[in-house]
């Protein structure tokens, strides 16, 4: 938001809230519309979380600072929005020989003992893929939604040229 946010006067106005700063230093605000919830710290960082989209998480964004500002909590006309991390999940709909794959792929971590899926750092995009054998993964570190689909695309290629996802 660009300025300090007193959150204690956020939590007198405002019932859908959640604040226990010695737990955490920020405020839990849910909306409706977008369903989504939003991390508000003292600082006027915002955290987005649950949003489907990227137009959703800019929609939650603005329509938070929209209603902090008609209860009379100031904060500036337009927050400046920059999306940092989108984590998507997905199914390759299809089983992974992991084994082969942190060999095949390079950049990989797979230790079963410690955790049962493969970290995989793709180059381009720049993402985090975690893998599991049953074909679903996560992505994090997307800037982009078509980083997302891009990396999914890019590793189903590849897993199956490598030979190593086997459909039913």
């Amino acid at each position: 938001m660009g300025q300090k946010i007193d959150l204690n006067s956020i939590v007198k106005t405002f019932t859908n809230v959640e604040y226990r700063p010695e737990q955490f230093p920020g405020l839990v605000f849910r909306l409706d519309s977008p369903k989504t919830t939003i991390l508000i710290f003292s600082s006027g960082k915002m955290v987005c979380t649950g949003a489907k989209s990227e137009e959703q998480s800019r929609q939650a964004v603005i329509n938070t600072a929209k209603k902090l500002r008609t209860n009379r909590i100031m904060v500036e006309d337009k927050p400046d929005i920059q999306i940092q991390n989108i984590v998507a999940s997905a199914n390759l709909g299809g089983a992974v020989d992991l084994e082969k794959s942190a060999f095949l792929l390079g950049r990989t971590m797979y230790e079963p003992e410690q955790f049962p899926g493969l970290i995989y750092r793709m180059d381009d995009p720049h993402v985090v893929i975690l893998l599991f054998a049953s074909g679903k993964l996560v992505v994090a570190g997307a800037k982009r939604e078509s980083d997302v689909y891009n990396a999914v695309t890019k590793l189903r290629e590849r897993l199956e040229s490598d030979k190593v996802i086997f459909y039913k």
